[in-house]
């Protein structure tokens, strides 16, 4: 682990720790075949042929391989890759063990996918009050009792926090204190701010806006103009104003299984033998402790076809079955008869408070 030193009072408002593991599933597959470590690695779905990498270590992207590249990219860019299964269950239970480590510091955590997770630590009085000496604590533990490491970013909003986790990857931490916000804001990518994909990249790239500097340069009702609603959004964070809280209740707003397939399937029949081998594993995932109490507003199901077009159909129901499925896989398949490369399927939570809901409880 990398020595750091820790400063004092550099945070006037809230003290946010952005953790962002490295590398996560592939790190954890090379924890378990130590001889892989200097080799470059990825873990990707179905096989090298059909599959997309979920990650890869940092050998493999010295040669340009990135996540969601498909397999077969990634083969060509780097020829020696070794390509390894994904295994969520191994996933999930390391990242609950993550979990654990992050509650010995603070109660507030909203976790954002497996491997990431933001800790509001504001009122936390461990190490001090000093966000900088817990977020190396945290990152130390999960070394030494998981044997992966751990970025983190440390500033007084999530934004800010996110952008510093990524400053000093693998197996390091940056901090952006509250005086040095707006010089260090004006360097910022724009690609680096949620919300802008690859579309409002290209569009903010023709006016020549590159970089948070850039888009300060706008008003904000030139931007709204450009972006609609979420041009209000980026006129703040362009500054580094972000004022949403840890959620430390976030709930899930859905739940779902895909596969890629080797070869792709060409008939009613096999499609239909793949969706039941999917209702199963989704069952089984559906039926764990955390969803207990969850209700379901709807039911959908997910096709990739050969030529990439992806379509989805959902259909409102508060319960769930393979014949569901299996109605919307009929009503899919009656105008497109294309060969099927991806499967899924899946459900949409209720999120809406009970006396909301129009519940028949007699």
């Amino acid at each position: 682990m990398r020595a750091i030193k820790s400063n004092q009072k550099l945070f006037n408002k809230a003290k946010i720790i952005h953790i962002d593991m490295d590398c996560f599933y592939a790190s954890v597959e090379i924890k378990e075949r130590p001889e892989l470590k200097f080799k470059p690695v990825a873990v990707a779905g179905s096989s090298e042929n059909r599959g997309v990498v979920t990650t890869c270590n940092y050998v493999a992207r010295k040669f340009g391989v990135r996540s969601a590249m498909p397999s077969v990219t990634a083969k060509k860019l780097c020829p020696q890759i070794i390509f390894l299964p994904v295994n969520m269950e191994k996933y999930r239970d390391i990242s609950r063990e993550t979990h654990k480590i992050y509650k010995c510091y603070t109660k507030i955590i909203e976790p954002i996918s497996l491997d990431e997770a933001y800790l509001d630590v504001t009122n936390s009085e461990y190490c001090q009050g000093d966000p900088e000496e817990m977020a190396r604590q945290i990152r130390q533990k999960i070394f030494e009792d998981l044997g992966i490491t751990a970025s983190a970013g440390i500033a007084s909003n999530k934004f800010l926090a996110k952008i510093a986790s990524d400053w000093n990857k693998p197996d390091g931490q940056f901090s952006i204190p509250d005086k040095d916000i707006q010089s260090f804001i004006l360097k910022v990518a724009i690609r680096k701010i949620y919300g802008v994909g690859e579309k409002t990249e290209i569009l903010l790239n023709k006016y020549g806006i590159k970089t948070c500097s850039d888009l300060q340069k706008l008003s904000k009702e030139r931007l709204i103009e450009l972006l609609g609603k979420y041009g209000c959004t980026l006129y703040s964070l362009s500054r580094g104003i972000d004022d949403r809280l840890v959620e430390d209740n976030k709930i899930s707003k859905s739940l779902s299984v895909e596969d890629t397939y080797i070869k792709d399937l060409t008939s009613y029949g096999q499609a239909a033998n793949e969706l039941n081998k999917l209702y199963l594993e989704f069952k089984k995932r559906f039926g764990k402790e955390e969803y207990k109490d969850r209700l379901i507003k709807s039911c959908f199901i997910k096709i990739k076809f050969n030529d990439f077009k992806l379509m989805t159909m959902q259909i409102s129901s508060q319960k769930t079955n393979y014949l569901i499925y299996l109605n919307l896989l009929k009503k899919t398949l009656l105008t497109n008869k294309k060969p099927i490369r991806l499967l899924g399927i899946g459900i949409q939570f209720d999120n809406r408070p009970l006396n909301q809901l129009n519940l028949d409880i007699s």
